[in-house]
């Protein structure tokens, strides 16, 4: 396989260019952090608990995509599949503070785990109260005993989308906290890979996978799996898929749940939706509930081909703040 065509300046200079698009498309909405790559929102309420998310860039629209009303306050953006450093996410920490204290929400990954834990240090040194969540929803990189080990991928969609609108109307810091981990908590999900993604500024491939094969559970940024099978059809996949996760936080019949189709980044939503039929099939022969289906590019890999699938369990809190309005480039919900 070739490399992949991409419409690009200097392949060094993508992060900063995706950002200025971002901002010239958000109608204002959006601004620069002077000449840093992060973005912050244009008007933050004075008396709001901040939300800060952020990592690697490469993964569009997460994260700078969900920064809005009644979602993420400011995002830092890393390199492609990089951390953003500890000076940055701190001067976006800083710039999105309003008094009542910042939630950071990210990916658990290590170099996002060590450099905002630093810039956490940092602030709470300068009087900035910080609390962390780290998303580790994805069933496939640990056994549940060492859940605190998972990647976080698509799950943080919902999970920043509770914590945004927890944090637009509660002014407690703890009790933002206090939702948006039990939003956390309450995610699983699983991927599937069918081809490789690519970086950017050198064009290589990120993983090897033959043409005949797919991968059970690999990662956003082309991390093993567990299983390499064969191509097979749509429904076989998802049951696989969706029989793991069920498994794992357990859900159970009578539970009511949020499900989120996600593409890769080369999938189309005709496989999205088709996949989804099957999911939907499986949930209601267990005796759970969809609450609501949401379909579409969340969480990305360039032009990796494949899906995940999320599941979030609810309770009337967490569906009341996952159903309230919300503006951003990425999601809107009236």
């Amino acid at each position: 396989m070739g490399k992949p065509k991409k419409l690009l300046n200097n392949p060094a200079n993508v992060v900063t260019e995706l950002l200025d698009g971002l901002v010239a498309a958000s109608g204002g909405e959006l601004l620069r952090l002077g000449d840093r790559n992060a973005v912050v929102r244009d008007k933050i309420a004075d008396d709001k608990v901040a939300l800060l998310i952020g990592g690697g860039s490469g993964h569009e629209p997460m994260f700078p995509g969900f920064v809005g009303h009644n979602l993420a306050d400011g995002a830092p953006c890393g390199e492609v599949f990089a951390a953003p450093t500890p000076d940055l996410v701190l001067d976006t920490l800083e710039a999105v503070h309003r008094g009542r204290g910042v939630l950071m929400v990210y990916g658990n990954y290590a170099g996002d785990n060590m450099n905002f834990d630093i810039a956490a240090e940092l602030a709470e040194e300068a009087g900035i109260v910080t609390r962390t969540v780290r998303v580790w929803d994805d069933v496939a990189a640990a056994p549940l005993d060492r859940i605190t080990d998972r990647r976080g991928i698509a799950g943080d969609f919902f999970v920043i989308k509770v914590a945004g609108a927890a944090a637009s109307e509660l002014k407690d810091l703890d009790e933002v906290y206090r939702v948006t981990v039990k939003a956390r908590d309450n995610t699983r999900s699983m991927g599937v890979a069918l081809a490789a993604g690519s970086i950017p500024e050198t064009g290589e491939r990120t993983f090897e996978l033959p043409e005949d094969e797919l991968e059970i559970g690999m990662g956003a940024h082309g991390e093993p799996g567990i299983a390499r099978r064969k191509m097979t059809d749509a429904d076989a996949i998802a049951e696989e898929m969706v029989d793991r996760i069920l498994a794992d936080l357990p859900f159970k019949a009578g539970d009511e749940v949020a499900v989120l189709l996600n593409n890769l980044g080369a999938t189309t939503l005709m496989e999205l939706l088709i996949v989804g039929r099957r999911v939907d099939q499986i949930l209601k022969a267990r005796g759970i509930t969809v609450h609501r289906t949401d379909a579409g590019s969340y969480l990305t890999c360039q032009e990796m081909a494949g899906m995940s699938i999320t599941l979030m369990k609810l309770d009337d809190e967490l569906k009341r703040y996952l159903d309230m309005p919300a503006r951003s480039f990425a999601y809107s919900r009236a």
